[in-house]
């Protein structure tokens, strides 16, 4: 054995804290010596490991996606609960869905730590009450039909623990999604666990970068196959949206355009004799209905388009 390896600062130390997100990036100790272009270098260079380990995630997400898309079949809904940089993705993520979509808002919904002040302005200290999660998910009404998935970067905010225990004792399935190593009683305890192991942030602590980045790409992915699933797209277009501004008009005509080879005036005729949904007016361009019949048709196939007319050419 050398002089070295006898030297107590030889030998590796435990980490301060387990949790891979509070863990210090040894490729960013310097950062505040860098010039500012190194800087961005430097955090792009981080963010290029994000794709890599949600990919490394699949088949937990896959699950994930089955376990939503069963559960809103069912008249269910998928909610997420977070605080801080989680709950607000969650927020987000649920927020899009029905302009995107034209889901019903209870359909998605994103539960805060704290609530919607939390969401102008950071309240740190309302992720430290799992009563609170427990008393947001006994407001909701949460249900056997319900999938609930829990957000917490660090995998330990007391909040969203607290809700999903309740959730669990409601009947509701429940998934949590984190950025550091699952330990055995999370992954006994819920229906799936996903967890992108990003690495230690650039700035220590700081999850709303590599693991905020991870987090949106998961929900992304989870929101969007859900909707595929539920037959809300044909092919890749978005047709179930609900055209409520020019920008959402402009993108029906030119869906109902390339859909059905129509010119523009016919697309926008279609357009508003169905009310403004895109796939009412599909239906009808190429069954040759009116509104009324082309919903009925819809509703009997459950949505589904394809199923209706054909795969898109």
């Amino acid at each position: 054995m050398t002089d070295a390896a006898r030297k107590p600062d030889a030998i590796p130390k435990p980490p301060l804290d387990a949790r891979l997100t509070e863990q210090r990036n040894p490729r960013s100790m310097r950062i505040d010596q860098l010039s500012t272009l190194e800087i961005v270098d430097l955090i792009n260079a981080e963010d290029r490991l994000v794709a890599a380990a949600v990919s490394d995630e699949r088949e937990a997400i896959a699950r994930a996606i089955d376990l939503v898309v069963d559960c809103l079949r069912q008249g269910g809904r998928l909610l997420y609960v977070g605080a801080g940089t989680s709950g607000r993705l969650g927020v987000l993520d649920a927020s899009e869905m029905p302009p995107t979509y034209r889901t019903d808002p209870d359909m998605v919904q994103g539960v805060m730590a704290g609530g919607f002040e939390a969401l102008l302005r950071a309240q740190e200290g309302a992720e430290d009450h799992p009563e609170d999660g427990a008393a947001a998910m006994d407001g909701r009404s949460v249900g056997p039909q319900d999938f609930v998935l829990g957000i917490a970067a660090s995998g330990t905010t007391p909040y969203v623990h607290g809700a999903l225990k309740r959730a669990r004792e409601l009947g509701a399935r429940t998934g949590f999604l984190l950025c550091t190593y699952p330990t055995e009683d999370l992954l006994r305890t819920h229906d799936v666990v996903i967890a992108p192991l990003v690495g230690p942030e650039v700035i220590t602590g700081s999850t709303r970068m590599k693991a905020g980045t991870a987090t949106k790409m998961v929900l992304n992915t989870i929101s969007t196959s859900s909707m595929v699933k539920l037959g809300k797209v044909y092919g890749n277009l978005m047709v179930d949206l609900q055209v409520t501004c020019q920008k959402l008009q402009d993108r029906g005509e030119r869906i109902l355009m390339d859909t059905l080879a129509v010119p523009r005036e016919e697309a926008e005729r279609l357009l508003d004799a169905a009310g403004g949904h895109v796939k009412t007016a599909i239906v009808m361009g190429r069954l040759g209905l009116d509104a009324a019949a082309a919903r009925r048709r819809l509703q009997e196939k459950g949505g589904a388009i394809a199923a209706l007319v054909g795969k898109p050419k």
